[in-house]
């Protein structure tokens, strides 16, 4: 037990998982059990909507959830909110978000929507021609 600053070691390990004004400090990865990757993030960019299911109102009693599913489904509940929305809204870094829609996804409680990208949308000019075709008729 090596002392540095009259501590010993292990007080000044346990004192950085500690702040004085919030308590313990629960690092993200404890929230995914480890994991930083979802089989479901090439669905996940920031702007992707997540909408939540309609059996989602089971949530709240579901006990193998953590508050912050449990919090991510009662927030796009309400409205779909983005992946960056629902990051901002839970003060959570977007990698741990996305972890988390990612079991929510596997779960079925929530749905993905991705705006179509502006590359795949129809050309203005294709569809002023549908319209002066439709009127034509």
């Amino acid at each position: 037990m090596s002392e540095q600053d009259g501590r010993p070691a292990r007080e000044r390990e346990a004192a950085r998982w500690y702040d004085d004004d919030a308590g313990p400090v629960v690092r993200p990865y404890a929230m995914t059990r480890g994991r930083t990757r979802t089989d479901a993030e090439g669905r996940l960019d920031l702007i992707a909507l997540v909408i939540a299911e309609s059996r989602a109102e089971e949530t709240v009693d579901d006990q193998t959830l953590s508050p912050e599913h449990v919090e991510i489904v009662e927030l796009c509940r309400q409205e779909p909110l983005s992946v960056a929305e629902l990051a901002a809204e839970l003060d959570l870094p977007v990698g741990v978000v996305r972890v988390l829609i990612g079991d929510l996804l596997d779960a079925e409680l929530v749905h993905v929507s991705r705006p179509v990208p502006p590359a795949e949308l129809p050309d203005e000019k294709v569809l002023r021609e549908v319209i002066d075709g439709l009127r034509a008729l």
